[in-house]
């Protein structure tokens, strides 16, 4: 896709200077038969030069190369209509250019929005006073969690207050689809005033991806996944939406052991092996099923979940498949998300921790 636009820019613009050239007398242009005018060489020259100034910013990585490339296209359009007869053809590939422009500001926009949304969870933070995880500390848990805990190794370490989660992760958006969509992720989690923000950008064909945001934050959910970061494909806040992110946040306090220590949540010894989480925070309740193996590992979560804020719940079930450790805190690193639905298990997420950084910065 890169190479695709920076093409289509670079030739867009050197078509551009055959104009200039020629009104300037410095080319034979046999493909513009109209004279130009020396000053309309000039805005031939200008479009030329807005086209390569895009690519320019682009290499480099520049979100606002789009505001340049839309500028190249208005005044290429003047040109075209300008000279039409001559260059009618020029129109297609400014159109190409516009669309391309106008997906990446809305992706532009779109990663403001996220980025501005995370900013305002890092200002709650506050690093100072750090406590370090007490052996003491887990006398009340049951013996299942407090194994669990020993296991980790979080005993002695500083209390996590936050998390920066990069994921790699498969996805199937439906329980029929047979191939896996590849996609990054990215999650800043936060322990003391519970929240979280995910983000996944994920390719399913070229020039068609899937962004999405998932958020928990003052005990209400959010999701929001766009179509080339355009069309919303699902836009979805409620309650039950937020009693099903909430319980999401909960299953994944396997990343952040010391999250377990919560005044927020609850725990119920279920046998030797597992035991029940409930947490409510902000008005928001929801509940989850922890279990254990014998050397005291997490190995699988269930809890009775909302599908959607239309749907009733179905069990959603996390299964580990390998662990990690993460500055010295063994966390289950490649896990699976299934649905256990009407008609079969839904595995729709296979996911792998590439790194997790504990009581760190805004970064990204």
């Amino acid at each position: 896709m890169k190479i695709i636009v920076i093409l289509v820019l670079l030739i867009h613009g050197a078509i551009h200077l055959l104009g200039f050239f020629k009104a300037f007398g410095w080319a034979e242009v046999t493909q513009l038969t109209a004279d130009i005018s020396k000053p309309l060489g000039l805005v031939w020259l200008l479009a030329a030069l807005l086209f390569f100034l895009s690519v320019i910013l682009y290499l480099l990585n520049l979100e606002w190369w789009v505001f340049p490339a839309a500028v190249a296209v208005l005044v290429s359009v003047f040109l075209v209509i300008s000279f039409w007869a001559d260059a009618k053809y020029g129109m297609v590939p400014n159109f190409i250019i516009l669309a391309i422009v106008v997906v990446a500001f809305c992706s532009w926009r779109m990663d403001k929005k996220i980025s501005s949304e995370t900013s305002q969870l890092f200002s709650t933070l506050d690093f100072s006073g750090q406590e370090l995880v007490s052996e003491e500390e887990l006398h009340h848990l049951p013996d299942p969690v407090s194994r669990w805990l020993k296991t980790t190794g979080i005993i002695g370490k500083p209390k996590i207050k936050n998390g920066r989660v990069k994921q790699k992760v498969l996805m199937k958006m439906k329980p029929e689809q047979k191939n896996w969509y590849p996609a990054e992720a990215l999650q800043y989690t936060f322990m003391e005033a519970p929240a979280f923000i995910w983000t996944v950008d994920l390719s399913m064909m070229p020039l068609v991806h899937i962004k999405g945001r998932d958020m928990f934050k003052d005990g209400k959910g959010e999701m929001l996944i766009k179509l080339n970061s355009l069309v919303s494909i699902v836009n979805e806040k409620g309650d039950k939406m937020d009693e099903g992110t909430l319980q999401r946040f909960l299953g994944e306090l396997v990343w952040f052991p010391s999250l377990a220590l919560s005044p927020y949540i609850q725990w119920k010894i279920l046998d030797d092996y597992s035991a029940e989480a409930i947490m409510t925070y902000k008005g928001t309740s929801g509940s989850g099923k922890f279990y254990f193996d014998e050397a005291g590992n997490f190995v699988k979560f269930s809890a009775m979940r909302y599908k959607g804020n239309h749907a009733r719940k179905y069990p959603w079930v996390l299964t580990v498949d390998a662990y990690s450790t993460f500055e010295g805190i063994k966390v289950p690193s490649h896990l699976k998300a299934t649905w256990q639905l009407e008609e079969g298990p839904w595995t729709w997420l296979d996911l792998e921790l590439l790194d997790i950084q504990y009581n760190t910065a805004l970064t990204d």
